[in-house]
C-alpha cells in the first residue's frame, strides 16, 4: 500500500493570512497601482498571484512615485524605512506579523534600557535585518556558536538575547545555551520569539518524517520557516525535498521502494499547492492513501489594520 501523511498544522499560520489579506483589501479599497515594499510572504506562488492582480512588489522606496499606497511585508521593516515612507508622503499599511512586531517592540524596549542585544537570526533574512535596524547601534546578529564565541562585551555591559520568529528551535535552543554560558545575566523575552506556527508545524513534521521514506515540504527557497522544516525532517532520518510546486516532483525522488511519503507546508504555502501535490502524487505514482497526522488545533487569528476595517 503507497500511503501519503499530511502533517497538520501545516501552511499558512494566521500572519501570513492576516498579510495576504491586507494587501487584497487593499485592491479592493484604494485599486491600483499598489506597491509592496518586499515580497508580502516568501512564497513564490503566492507573490505571483498577486502580481497577476496589478500588485508591484519592489526592494527599495526609490521605485514608488510619491503619494501611493505602500504595504510592508510580513517580515517588518526597519524605523528608516518607515520614516522614508512618510517623507514621500506615501499611504502606509502595515502587514507585518505581530509576532514580529512582538520582537520589535522588545528590541526598543531593551535598546532604551541601555542594554546591548544579541539576535539569533540569519543576517541576510529580512525579518532580522527589520529587527536589527530598530536599534543597529546596539545590536548583534549572531547564526552560529562560532559567532557568540566571537562577542565581545564590556564587562559591565547589559545584555540581552532576541531571536528570529522563524528559526528552528533546536537551532536557538543550543545557541541560547551558549549565551548563558558565555554571558550568564544574559536576558531574554518572557517566552520564546519562535512563534507558535513555526513550533507547531516543527512538531507536525517530527511526527510524520520517521514513518516516512521521503518528504516533501512545499515551500520556496527563501522561505526560512520552510528550509527549517525540511532540515528537520533530515534529521529525523527521512530524505526530504523542498518543492514550490507538484511540477518539482521527480520520479527519481521516489523511486522503486518508497510506499510513503510525508506531506507538509511551511507558513507561506496555501493548501491549494498541497491539494496539487496530493493529486499528482495519486494519479502518476500510484499513492491511493491518503492520512492526515494532526498533532495540535491552531485557532490564532490577526485582526486587519484600523484603516482597512474602517473600510469595510
Amino acid at each position: 500500500m503507497k500511503e501519503i501523511l499530511i502533517a497538520a498544522p501545516r501552511g499558512f499560520c494566521a500572519g501570513v493570512d492576516r498579510a495576504i489579506s491586507i494587501v487584497e483589501k487593499a485592491l479592493e479599497v484604494y485599486g491600483k497601482p499598489l506597491y509592496v515594499h518586499h515580497e508580502i510572504v516568501h512564497n513564490r506562488h503566492v507573490v505571483d498571484s498577486l502580481r497577476a492582480q496589478g500588485v508591484i512588489f519592489v526592494d527599495s522606496l526609490d521605485e514608488i512615485p510619491e503619494n501611493q499606497t505602500v504595504i510592508f511585508s510580513a517580515h517588518g521593516v526597519a524605523p528608516a524605512v518607515v520614516e522614508n515612507a512618510r517623507a514621500k508622503n506615501l499611504r502606509i499599511l502595515d502587514a507585518t506579523c505581530p509576532l514580529v512586531t512582538k520582537v520589535h517592540i522588545e528590541a526598543r524596549r531593551y535598546a532604551r534600557e541601555g542594554y546591548r542585544i544579541v539576535l539569533i537570526g540569519h543576517k541576510d533574512h529580512i525579518e532580522a535585518r527589520g529587527t536589527y535596524g530598530e536599534a543597529p547601534e546596539q545590536i548583534t546578529i549572531v547564526e552560529t556558536l562560532e559567532d557568540i564565541n566571537n562577542l565581545e562585551f564590556p564587562a559591565e555591559a547589559k545584555i540581552a538575547y532576541l531571536t528570529q520568529t522563524t528559526l528552528s528551535v533546536r537551532d536557538t535552543r543550543g545557541l541560547i545555551a551558549r549565551l548563558r554560558e558565555r554571558f550568564p545575566g544574559i536576558e531574554g523575552p518572557g517566552s520564546s520569539d519562535i512563534c507558535y506556527a513555526t513550533t507547531n508545524r516543527q512538531e507536525a513534521v517530527s511526527a510524520i518524517a520517521p514513518q516516512a521514506d521521503v518528504v516533501f515540504v512545499i515551500g520556496s527557497r527563501n522561505s526560512s520557516n520552510s528550509n527549517r522544516l525540511k532540515e528537520l525532517a533530515e534529521s529525523e532520518g527521512s530524505r526530504a525535498y523542498l518543492i514550490d510546486s507538484a511540477a518539482d516532483i521527480q520520479a527519481a525522488q521516489l523511486g522503486d521502494r518508497v510506499s510513503r511519503v510525508g506531506l507538509t507546508a511551511g507558513a507561506s504555502a496555501p493548501e491549494v499547492l498541497v491539494r496539487e501535490v496530493t493529486e499528482r502524487l495519486r494519479n502518476e505514482f500510484g499513492f491511493e492513501h491518503m492520512r492526515e497526522v494532526r498533532i495540535k488545533e491552531e485557532d490564532v487569528t490577526f485582526k486587519l489594520p484600523k484603516e482597512l476595517l474602517a473600510a469595510k
